[in-house]
């Protein structure tokens, strides 16, 4: 053991995998991952297998990690309409954190992510740039309901906690929520098709102003946040610092993979896509690709989601630059890193 014992919950999606292999660099952590399936990915972390839904297979397995001394959630319901997840996350959360709260009389921190839905981003236009000290917005929200629970759960207790609050989470991971990956594979179609690359969703989401957050800048700003002492109980933004326009970065997309920039054709991405297995398969064929089956390419619900904002999405960094975070990204550069990483994995042709 090494005095820091981490344990992250729901560890096998893009942030919570991004996170075990950043505590690998680091060295000196002991790291237990915990989700229903194994990790996919090269990892030294341990892996216990725990539906977190269910609260007595938690006090079976989560009771076992009584070393521990920071919790990482990164977890969440998949498949379920937003309404519906406030009662499942929220279920997910309390049954997990119940159950290894209890048995870890060494913890030090939990901290909690969230995303910019807390601001009411996915409801309309709302206050921008959102400030950590925003009012919320009118309920449901899990974000909400598992803050509150994490808070009730801490008062009296030694330990502290942290709220991280990224925006569209873009990553190295195949995910399925990860942006890369759907325009990868879009752009990758329309080059097979002869078509220019057009982007997808409403002009007015063209030319609106977007943040993003890369996914290792949101671990760094989570691990800074769970070992410094100055930011016990305290939320704070974790996106790249920058903000852009599809209209200025579509044409240097459109570029980077040899297609014209076909400018704004509105459509209904996961409608036009249901055909196309039969072409992704043979694109796969043509270029030796790791073999990746067209509805595990890319999520195109996901994807109709992201491209169709019409309002700015606006996260200030300010706070956590204030407490000592400097780190940044440039989201352009980070998207063509990204891309990169993607032909380096053979899942898209270069």
């Amino acid at each position: 053991m090494t005095g820091k014992v981490a344990v992250i919950l729901g560890g096998t999606g893009m942030v919570g995998a991004n996170m075990a292999q950043l505590l690998d660099r680091e060295g000196d952590w002991d790291v237990t991952i915990v989700s229903r399936r194994a990790p996919e990915f090269r990892t030294q972390a341990r892996h216990v297998t725990c539906d977190m839904s269910d609260p007595e297979d938690c006090r079976r397995q989560l009771g076992t990690l009584g070393k521990t001394t920071h919790i990482f959630w990164t977890g969440h319901a998949t498949g379920t309409r937003w309404v519906d997840k406030v009662a499942q996350d929220t279920d997910l959360f309390r049954n997990a954190m119940t159950a290894i709260e209890a048995a870890t009389p060494e913890l030090r921190h939990v901290c909690l992510l969230q995303g910019s839905k807390y601001y009411g981003r996915h409801l309309g236009p709302f206050k921008t740039p959102a400030k950590e000290s925003d009012a919320r917005h009118f309920p449901p929200n899990f974000y909400y309901t598992q803050e509150d629970f994490l808070k009730e759960l801490a008062q009296g207790k030694r330990w502290s906690w942290s709220l991280m609050r990224p925006h569209i989470v873009c990553g190295y991971a195949r995910s399925d929520i990860n942006v890369p990956k759907p325009l990868a594979v879009y752009a990758t179609l329309c080059r097979k098709l002869g078509l220019p690359l057009r982007f997808p969703g409403p002009e007015a989401a063209f030319r609106a102003v977007h943040c993003a957050s890369d996914v290792e800048l949101l671990n760094k700003g989570m691990l800074w946040a769970a070992t410094t002492p100055g930011c016990a109980n305290q939320a704070f933004n974790m996106v790249n610092g920058d903000h852009f326009r599809w209209q200025h970065l579509w044409p240097r997309i459109a570029d980077y993979f040899g297609l014209k920039d076909g400018g704004v054709q509105q459509i209904d991405l996961e409608a036009m896509m249901a055909d196309k297995a039969p072409l992704w398969d043979e694109i796969v064929r043509e270029h030796g690709l790791v073999p990746t089956p067209f509805a595990e390419a890319a999520n195109w619900s996901f994807a109709n989601y992201a491209f169709a904002p019409t309002w700015d999405i606006m996260l200030d960094n300010t706070k956590a630059r204030r407490f000592g975070f400097q780190e940044f990204v440039d989201s352009e550069e980070m998207f063509f890193r990204i891309f990169d990483s993607f032909r380096e994995q053979r899942f898209i042709p270069r």
